[in-house]
Protein backbone atom coordinates (compact mmCIF):
# COMPACT_ATOMS: atom_id res chain seq x y z
CA UNK A 1 0.00 0.00 0.00
CA UNK A 2 2.39 2.20 -0.95
CA UNK A 3 1.66 5.69 -1.86
CA UNK A 4 -1.08 6.17 0.22
CA UNK A 5 -2.18 10.18 0.64
CA UNK A 6 -0.98 11.36 3.89
CA UNK A 7 -3.17 14.08 4.27
CA UNK A 8 -3.50 16.80 7.38
CA UNK A 9 -5.54 14.16 9.43
CA UNK A 10 -2.41 11.65 10.49
CA UNK A 11 -4.60 9.60 12.89
CA UNK A 12 -8.17 8.79 13.25
CA UNK A 13 -10.62 8.48 16.11
CA UNK A 14 -12.99 5.22 16.08
CA UNK A 15 -16.34 6.41 17.86
CA UNK A 16 -17.46 3.07 18.12
CA UNK A 17 -20.13 1.95 20.90
CA UNK A 18 -19.09 5.05 23.24
CA UNK A 19 -22.92 6.20 22.37
CA UNK A 20 -24.10 3.34 24.48
CA UNK A 21 -21.58 4.01 27.69
CA UNK A 22 -23.37 1.57 30.04
CA UNK A 23 -23.59 -1.18 27.83
CA UNK A 24 -19.87 -1.07 27.33
CA UNK A 25 -18.84 -4.09 29.69
CA UNK A 26 -21.88 -6.39 28.52
CA UNK A 27 -20.82 -5.42 25.07
CA UNK A 28 -17.76 -6.47 25.77
CA UNK A 29 -18.29 -9.47 27.04
CA UNK A 30 -20.51 -10.99 24.64
CA UNK A 31 -18.28 -10.44 21.83
CA UNK A 32 -15.84 -11.69 23.52
CA UNK A 33 -17.10 -14.91 24.13
CA UNK A 34 -18.51 -15.06 20.62
CA UNK A 35 -15.27 -14.35 19.04
CA UNK A 36 -13.75 -17.00 21.43
CA UNK A 37 -16.18 -19.28 20.12
CA UNK A 38 -15.79 -17.95 16.60
CA UNK A 39 -12.00 -18.85 17.00
CA UNK A 40 -12.20 -22.41 18.46
CA UNK A 41 -15.22 -23.59 16.27
CA UNK A 42 -12.86 -22.54 13.29
CA UNK A 43 -9.62 -24.09 14.79
CA UNK A 44 -11.66 -27.32 15.74
CA UNK A 45 -13.02 -27.82 12.03
CA UNK A 46 -9.82 -27.36 10.75
CA UNK A 47 -8.15 -29.69 13.44
CA UNK A 48 -10.75 -32.67 12.49
CA UNK A 49 -10.33 -32.29 8.42
CA UNK A 50 -6.49 -32.53 9.01
CA UNK A 51 -6.54 -35.21 11.93
CA UNK A 52 -9.79 -37.62 9.59
CA UNK A 53 -8.18 -38.78 6.57
CA UNK A 54 -11.55 -39.57 5.28
CA UNK A 55 -12.11 -35.90 5.04
CA UNK A 56 -8.93 -35.42 3.14
CA UNK A 57 -11.58 -34.11 -0.01
CA UNK A 58 -11.71 -31.26 -2.41
CA UNK A 59 -15.10 -29.99 -0.50
CA UNK A 60 -13.38 -30.08 2.99
CA UNK A 61 -9.90 -28.68 1.78
CA UNK A 62 -12.46 -25.67 0.98
CA UNK A 63 -14.24 -26.15 4.02
CA UNK A 64 -10.32 -25.18 5.74
CA UNK A 65 -9.21 -22.52 3.67
CA UNK A 66 -12.82 -20.69 4.68
CA UNK A 67 -11.83 -21.12 8.23
CA UNK A 68 -8.99 -19.70 7.97
CA UNK A 69 -9.92 -16.75 6.26
CA UNK A 70 -12.74 -16.27 8.46
CA UNK A 71 -10.11 -16.65 11.37
CA UNK A 72 -8.10 -14.12 10.05
CA UNK A 73 -11.44 -11.78 8.76
CA UNK A 74 -12.31 -11.42 12.50
CA UNK A 75 -8.33 -10.93 13.99
CA UNK A 76 -8.41 -8.15 11.85
CA UNK A 77 -11.55 -6.40 13.62
CA UNK A 78 -12.76 -7.92 16.78
CA UNK A 79 -9.22 -7.61 18.89
CA UNK A 80 -9.06 -4.02 18.38
CA UNK A 81 -12.95 -3.29 18.53
CA UNK A 82 -12.70 -5.08 21.83
CA UNK A 83 -9.95 -2.97 23.26
CA UNK A 84 -11.33 0.13 22.42
CA UNK A 85 -15.08 -1.12 24.23
CA UNK A 86 -12.66 -1.03 27.67
CA UNK A 87 -10.33 2.43 26.74
CA UNK A 88 -10.97 5.58 26.09
CA UNK A 89 -8.19 6.06 24.26
CA UNK A 90 -9.67 5.16 20.27
CA UNK A 91 -7.21 6.72 18.25
CA UNK A 92 -5.96 4.67 15.44
CA UNK A 93 -2.97 5.76 12.95
CA UNK A 94 -3.85 6.39 9.23
CA UNK A 95 -1.56 3.75 8.14
CA UNK A 96 -2.96 1.02 10.82
CA UNK A 97 -6.68 2.46 9.44
CA UNK A 98 -5.40 1.35 6.23
CA UNK A 99 -4.10 -1.60 7.21
CA UNK A 100 -6.90 -2.95 8.76
CA UNK A 101 -9.52 -1.72 5.66
CA UNK A 102 -7.08 -3.72 3.60
CA UNK A 103 -6.81 -7.08 5.50
CA UNK A 104 -10.87 -6.62 6.29
CA UNK A 105 -11.90 -6.39 2.87
CA UNK A 106 -9.09 -8.94 1.58
CA UNK A 107 -10.26 -11.96 4.16
CA UNK A 108 -14.10 -10.71 3.79
CA UNK A 109 -13.57 -11.45 -0.13
CA UNK A 110 -11.84 -14.24 -0.28
CA UNK A 111 -14.42 -15.94 1.94
CA UNK A 112 -17.19 -14.63 -0.84
CA UNK A 113 -15.08 -16.15 -3.78
CA UNK A 114 -14.16 -19.43 -1.75
CA UNK A 115 -18.13 -19.62 -0.91
CA UNK A 116 -18.58 -19.62 -4.75
CA UNK A 117 -15.72 -22.26 -5.32
CA UNK A 118 -17.79 -24.76 -2.95
CA UNK A 119 -20.82 -24.52 -4.88
CA UNK A 120 -18.81 -24.89 -8.07
CA UNK A 121 -17.87 -28.11 -5.93
CA UNK A 122 -20.73 -29.34 -5.59
CA UNK A 123 -22.49 -29.10 -9.04
CA UNK A 124 -19.44 -30.95 -10.15
CA UNK A 125 -20.07 -33.54 -7.40
CA UNK A 126 -23.97 -34.03 -8.14
CA UNK A 127 -24.25 -33.43 -12.15
CA UNK A 128 -20.60 -34.26 -13.27
CA UNK A 129 -19.56 -36.94 -10.90
CA UNK A 130 -17.73 -39.33 -13.17
CA UNK A 131 -15.60 -36.33 -13.90
CA UNK A 132 -14.80 -35.41 -10.18
CA UNK A 133 -11.48 -36.84 -9.83
CA UNK A 134 -10.03 -34.91 -12.48
CA UNK A 135 -11.92 -31.87 -12.07
CA UNK A 136 -10.82 -31.55 -8.64
CA UNK A 137 -8.17 -33.22 -8.21
CA UNK A 138 -6.00 -31.87 -5.34
CA UNK A 139 -3.71 -29.44 -7.87
CA UNK A 140 -6.97 -28.17 -9.52
CA UNK A 141 -8.58 -27.72 -5.78
CA UNK A 142 -4.84 -25.96 -4.19
CA UNK A 143 -5.38 -23.81 -7.75
CA UNK A 144 -9.00 -22.89 -7.09
CA UNK A 145 -8.25 -21.69 -3.31
CA UNK A 146 -5.32 -20.02 -4.14
CA UNK A 147 -7.20 -17.84 -6.98
CA UNK A 148 -9.88 -17.17 -3.78
CA UNK A 149 -7.11 -15.59 -2.03
CA UNK A 150 -5.77 -13.84 -4.81
CA UNK A 151 -8.41 -12.39 -5.59
CA UNK A 152 -9.32 -11.19 -2.14
CA UNK A 153 -6.03 -9.52 -2.10
CA UNK A 154 -6.83 -7.53 -4.99
CA UNK A 155 -10.05 -6.44 -3.79
CA UNK A 156 -8.76 -5.31 -0.47
CA UNK A 157 -5.97 -3.67 -2.39
CA UNK A 158 -8.07 -1.85 -4.89
CA UNK A 159 -10.74 -0.70 -2.17
CA UNK A 160 -7.89 0.55 0.22
CA UNK A 161 -5.80 2.58 -2.42
CA UNK A 162 -8.90 4.19 -3.35
CA UNK A 163 -10.00 5.29 -0.31
CA UNK A 164 -6.68 6.54 1.20
CA UNK A 165 -5.56 8.51 -2.42
CA UNK A 166 -8.91 10.96 -1.20
CA UNK A 167 -8.03 13.90 0.88
CA UNK A 168 -8.90 13.97 4.38
CA UNK A 169 -9.70 17.36 5.61
CA UNK A 170 -11.43 16.74 9.48
CA UNK A 171 -12.82 16.12 11.24
CA UNK A 172 -11.35 12.58 12.49
CA UNK A 173 -13.78 10.71 14.01
CA UNK A 174 -14.60 7.54 11.94
CA UNK A 175 -18.66 6.76 13.56
CA UNK A 176 -17.93 2.78 13.42
CA UNK A 177 -15.61 0.69 15.45
CA UNK A 178 -13.73 -0.19 12.50
CA UNK A 179 -12.05 1.44 9.57
CA UNK A 180 -14.83 1.03 7.13
CA UNK A 181 -15.81 2.78 3.53
CA UNK A 182 -19.13 4.60 3.95
CA UNK A 183 -17.93 6.59 7.51
CA UNK A 184 -14.64 7.28 5.81
CA UNK A 185 -16.20 8.46 2.83
CA UNK A 186 -17.68 10.95 5.00
CA UNK A 187 -14.35 12.63 6.50
CA UNK A 188 -12.95 12.98 2.68
CA UNK A 189 -13.10 15.95 0.94
CA UNK A 190 -12.07 17.31 -2.42
CA UNK A 191 -14.02 16.88 -5.99
CA UNK A 192 -13.28 13.34 -6.47
CA UNK A 193 -14.75 11.89 -3.23
CA UNK A 194 -18.19 11.11 -5.36
CA UNK A 195 -16.47 9.29 -8.15
CA UNK A 196 -14.34 7.29 -5.75
CA UNK A 197 -17.56 6.18 -3.17
CA UNK A 198 -19.44 5.35 -6.34
CA UNK A 199 -16.39 3.34 -8.01
CA UNK A 200 -15.65 1.58 -4.58
CA UNK A 201 -19.34 0.52 -4.53
CA UNK A 202 -19.40 -0.70 -8.06
CA UNK A 203 -16.68 -2.78 -7.57
CA UNK A 204 -17.80 -4.38 -4.35
CA UNK A 205 -21.31 -4.92 -5.37
CA UNK A 206 -20.25 -6.62 -9.01
CA UNK A 207 -17.96 -8.82 -7.51
CA UNK A 208 -20.25 -9.38 -4.78
CA UNK A 209 -23.53 -9.81 -6.98
CA UNK A 210 -21.18 -12.09 -9.55
CA UNK A 211 -20.54 -14.89 -6.79
CA UNK A 212 -24.05 -15.10 -5.55
CA UNK A 213 -25.19 -15.50 -9.39
CA UNK A 214 -22.72 -18.10 -9.66
CA UNK A 215 -23.92 -19.90 -7.03
CA UNK A 216 -27.22 -19.86 -7.83
CA UNK A 217 -26.26 -21.47 -11.26
CA UNK A 218 -24.53 -24.18 -9.72
CA UNK A 219 -27.42 -24.69 -7.52
CA UNK A 220 -30.20 -24.32 -10.26
CA UNK A 221 -27.84 -27.29 -11.60
CA UNK A 222 -27.72 -29.33 -8.76
CA UNK A 223 -31.40 -28.68 -8.35
CA UNK A 224 -32.51 -29.95 -11.83
CA UNK A 225 -29.97 -33.13 -11.26
CA UNK A 226 -31.16 -34.22 -8.21
CA UNK A 227 -34.89 -34.06 -9.27
CA UNK A 228 -33.75 -36.64 -11.68
CA UNK A 229 -33.11 -38.87 -8.97
CA UNK A 230 -35.73 -41.87 -8.79
CA UNK A 231 -35.39 -42.90 -4.98
CA UNK A 232 -36.42 -39.87 -2.46
CA UNK A 233 -33.17 -41.90 -0.54
CA UNK A 234 -30.96 -40.32 -3.13
CA UNK A 235 -32.72 -37.34 -3.42
CA UNK A 236 -31.99 -36.57 0.16
CA UNK A 237 -28.50 -38.07 0.59
CA UNK A 238 -27.76 -35.28 -2.53
CA UNK A 239 -29.41 -32.40 -1.11
CA UNK A 240 -27.92 -33.31 2.40
CA UNK A 241 -24.32 -32.58 1.19
CA UNK A 242 -25.19 -29.39 0.13
CA UNK A 243 -27.99 -27.89 3.38
CA UNK A 244 -24.37 -26.35 5.09
CA UNK A 245 -23.51 -24.78 2.56
CA UNK A 246 -26.45 -23.02 1.43
CA UNK A 247 -27.63 -21.81 4.57
CA UNK A 248 -24.22 -20.41 4.93
CA UNK A 249 -24.27 -18.89 2.00
CA UNK A 250 -27.75 -17.74 2.83
CA UNK A 251 -26.71 -16.01 5.97
CA UNK A 252 -23.43 -14.52 4.48
CA UNK A 253 -25.33 -12.35 1.40
CA UNK A 254 -28.33 -12.01 3.64
CA UNK A 255 -26.32 -9.64 6.00
CA UNK A 256 -24.18 -8.50 3.08
CA UNK A 257 -27.33 -6.98 1.45
CA UNK A 258 -28.49 -5.27 3.95
CA UNK A 259 -24.99 -3.57 4.30
CA UNK A 260 -24.67 -2.88 0.67
CA UNK A 261 -28.20 -2.79 -1.11
CA UNK A 262 -29.66 -1.07 1.97
CA UNK A 263 -31.61 2.61 0.57
CA UNK A 264 -29.76 5.14 0.85
CA UNK A 265 -31.35 7.90 3.07
CA UNK A 266 -30.84 9.40 6.20
CA UNK A 267 -28.94 6.43 8.79
CA UNK A 268 -28.41 7.17 12.38
CA UNK A 269 -24.49 6.39 13.07
CA UNK A 270 -25.56 4.17 16.15
CA UNK A 271 -27.71 2.24 13.43
CA UNK A 272 -25.00 1.92 11.33
CA UNK A 273 -22.80 0.80 14.16
CA UNK A 274 -24.97 -1.90 15.01
CA UNK A 275 -25.58 -3.22 11.82
CA UNK A 276 -22.17 -3.80 11.14
CA UNK A 277 -21.91 -6.21 13.95
CA UNK A 278 -24.21 -8.74 11.99
CA UNK A 279 -20.99 -9.48 9.37
CA UNK A 280 -18.10 -9.05 11.74
CA UNK A 281 -19.63 -10.75 14.76
CA UNK A 282 -22.52 -12.82 14.06
CA UNK A 283 -21.64 -13.72 10.55
CA UNK A 284 -18.05 -15.35 11.74
CA UNK A 285 -20.08 -16.59 14.96
CA UNK A 286 -22.83 -18.72 12.90
CA UNK A 287 -20.89 -20.41 10.58
CA UNK A 288 -19.02 -23.10 12.29
CA UNK A 289 -21.99 -23.96 14.28
CA UNK A 290 -23.94 -24.11 10.74
CA UNK A 291 -20.99 -26.43 9.11
CA UNK A 292 -20.65 -28.65 12.72
CA UNK A 293 -24.05 -29.06 13.04
CA UNK A 294 -25.68 -29.69 9.09
CA UNK A 295 -22.51 -31.37 7.85
CA UNK A 296 -23.29 -35.18 9.07
CA UNK A 297 -20.06 -36.40 8.20
CA UNK A 298 -18.31 -33.77 9.82
CA UNK A 299 -20.27 -33.67 12.92
CA UNK A 300 -19.56 -37.73 13.16
CA UNK A 301 -15.74 -37.07 12.76
CA UNK A 302 -15.36 -34.26 15.60
CA UNK A 303 -17.22 -36.71 17.97
CA UNK A 304 -14.75 -39.14 17.09
CA UNK A 305 -12.05 -36.55 17.74
CA UNK A 306 -12.95 -34.84 20.70
CA UNK A 307 -13.33 -38.87 22.07
CA UNK A 308 -9.30 -38.97 21.21
CA UNK A 309 -8.59 -35.94 22.63
CA UNK A 310 -10.06 -36.77 26.17
CA UNK A 311 -9.05 -40.03 25.70
CA UNK A 312 -5.50 -38.89 25.35
CA UNK A 313 -5.90 -36.05 27.88
CA UNK A 314 -7.28 -38.76 31.03
CA UNK A 315 -6.30 -42.18 29.69
CA UNK A 316 -7.11 -43.59 33.41
CA UNK A 317 -11.02 -42.76 33.01
CA UNK A 318 -11.45 -44.78 29.15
Amino acid sequence: MLGLNHTSTSEFILVGFSAFPHLQLMLFLLFLLMYLFTLLGNLLIMATVWSERSLHTPMYLFLCALSVSEILYTVAIIPRMLADLLSAQRSIAFLACASQMFFSFSFGFTHSFLLTVMGYDRYVAICRPLRYNVLMSPRGGACLVGCSWAGGSVMGLVVTTAIFHLTFCGPSEIHHFFCHVPPLLKLACGDNVLVVAKGVGLVCITALLGCFLLILLSYAFIVAAILKIPSAEGRNKAFSTCASHVTVVVVHYGFASVIYLKPKGPQSLEGDTLMGITYTVLTPFLSPIIFSLRNKELKVAMVAVKKTFFATLFPQNC
